[in-house]
């Protein structure tokens, strides 16, 4: 930098520099006397384009310095930078010569203490809450008796051999274990798909789909479990369909995915005393039950022939029962005769009284009056229904005179017309469709002789043959025995590469090779 700002002279004889060499001078310096620096302040402006890189400022009363997070290690920080959070950012300053400003290239970045990251956390809380994850009627009840019992947690650790152990003890289950990793950067990625995970399962499927989720992780500091904390996981515990279960930490610890789970356990043996019964319990329960059924069964039949006893000896015997009804049915057969002679005798008094008033001669005149009342009414039908078939004749003429066989006729011309235009368009649809075809297999029969190697042939070039098989090389040609030479018009058989010549006799006996030969490549041809 010195001898930019070296001037021993004034005016003229000053040296001149261009702006890019000024830009590259500022930027060694600066890079040169802070090369790795870490600073504390305020996250202001946070930008995240689509890029992937992270842009922001760190400010405090008096100054804002800008930074920026590339991409691959943004992707690696275990706490994301939010606008308003106190944190110290480890990296090296730098200019950017295209906007005459220098910044910090930020390599890693954490809050400034405990309170930070608890302001963070209750930022974040308020967030989520706003939204109803954390809304009561959102949760489901657990499954009283689940099948399968999905665990997502680390496969090395105390916390699933004390799951696996205290479900042993209550009511054995099918368990299935996701493994994760329970702290670090990975972890809310693994935790969040091993959620979605589970969710995916066919129900009925291979492998079983679980009917309760335990997320459990031991007892750690808050910076151990601030994968919990993270909004990936606590979203995928919020849109589970499966009942989950949060078991992060001892029970003094509380992470946000408590507060989106269906149940909270204190402790990762707690979440399996909620998952499960005791079976001992439920068996003695069961023993009980069955003990106080039969118990109130017996009692219940017992009651109840009692009772029948008890009502079977007030009723009255079934002989006493009918005494008064045969009684009562010796009486009436006794005055049946006597009542049927009286009805007899007082049927035909009334008989002969009716008949008494009967007649020929009134007979007769009743059956005149008849007889002229039907001839009456016989005359009156004959013009009666002639009239109604004159009627019905002038009204079928009438009819008669409107129907004509012109419209018809022409309706028939018109459909015939019709169908000899179709007809006509059907051929000549055919006909074209017929030419297409015919210029389509011409164009690919001349496709096919343009391809074939006959016709290199004959453009002047030869294929060799020795001992019936293609020669490309002059070695294969001496080793050959006979070697033939196919032109266009022909083949011309030579003598073999040791000098024999082909004798007559043999090319007349010579049986051509069965199979097609293959076409020579670009070696073959001369």
């Amino acid at each position: 930098m010195s001898d930019l700002i070296d001037d021993p002279k004034e005016g003229e004889n000053a040296p001149e520099f261009s702006v890019s060499e000024i830009s590259g001078a500022v930027k060694r310096v600066i890079e040169g006397e802070f090369g790795h620096v870490r600073v504390k302040g305020e996250v202001g402006r946070v930008s995240r384009p689509r890029s992937g890189h992270v842009y922001l400022d760190l400010k405090d009363e008096r100054a804002v310095l800008s930074g920026v997070i590339w991409k691959g290690v943004a992707a690696r920080l275990s706490v994301q930078p939010e606008e308003g959070m106190e944190v110290v950012a480890t990296g090296r300053l730098t200019t950017f010569p295209g906007q005459s400003r220098y910044q910090i290239v930020i390599e890693d970045i954490k809050p400034a203490g405990m309170g930070a990251l608890m302001a963070m956390l209750e930022k974040r809380k308020k967030a989520l809450a706003a939204e109803g994850l954390f809304a009561p009627e959102r949760k489901r009840p657990l499954p009283y008796l689940p099948e399968v019992i999905g665990v997502v947690t680390s496969p090395s650790g105390a916390v699933i051999r004390d799951i696996l152990h205290r479900l042993r003890d209550r009511f054995p289950r099918k368990v299935l274990i996701w493994p994760v990793a329970v702290q670090g950067d990975a972890c809310a990625g693994e935790v969040s798909r091993a959620i979605e995970g589970f969710n995916r399962f066919t129900p009925g499927g291979a492998l079983p789909r679980p009917d309760l989720l335990i997320v459990a992780r031991g007892g750690g500091s808050i910076e151990d479990l601030w994968g919990f904390n993270e909004e990936a996981v606590v979203r995928a515990a919020a849109a589970s369909e499966i009942p989950l279960i949060s078991a992060v930490g001892h029970e003094t610890d509380t992470t946000l995915i408590d507060f989106a789970s269906d149940q909270r356990a204190p402790t990762p043996t707690a979440a399996a005393e909620l998952a499960v019964p005791v079976r001992l319990d439920l068996l003695a329960w069961l023993d009980n039950q069955e003990a106080r059924l039969t118990h109130a069964l017996t009692s219940g039949v017992s009651a109840r022939g009692q009772r029948l006893r008890d009502l079977a000896r007030a009723l009255p015997r079934p002989e006493r029962l009918l005494d008064t009804p045969r009684q009562r049915l010796d009486a009436w057969t006794d005055r049946l005769p006597a009542a049927l002679t009286r009805m007899v005798q007082a049927r035909r008094v009334k008989l002969s009284e009716a008949t008494g008033a009967l007649r020929p001669g009134t007979l007769q005149s009743r059956v005149r009056a008849q007889r002229d009342w039907f001839g009456a009414w016989d005359a009156r039908l004959a013009p009666a229904l002639q009239r109604a078939v004159d009627a019905q004749r002038e009204a079928l003429h009438r009819r008669a005179d409107r129907l004509s066989l012109r419209p018809i006729q022409r309706d028939i011309d018109h459909k015939r017309a019709q169908l000899e235009q179709m007809n006509r368009r059907l051929s000549d649809a055919g006909g074209r469709q017929v030419r297409g075809w015919r210029d389509r297999i011409a164009g690919l029969d001349r496709l096919r002789e343009t391809l074939g190697y006959k016709a290199t042939l004959a453009r002047g070039y030869a294929v060799v043959r020795g001992d019936g098989a293609v020669v490309t090389t002059k070695a294969s040609a001496s080793k050959a025995a006979e070697l033939e030479i196919e032109f266009s018009d022909g083949r011309l058989p030579l003598a073999g590469g040791d000098g024999r010549a082909a004798s007559p006799a043999s090319e007349a006996t010579k049986k051509p090779p069965r199979s097609k030969p293959e076409p020579p490549d670009q070696g073959s041809l001369f």
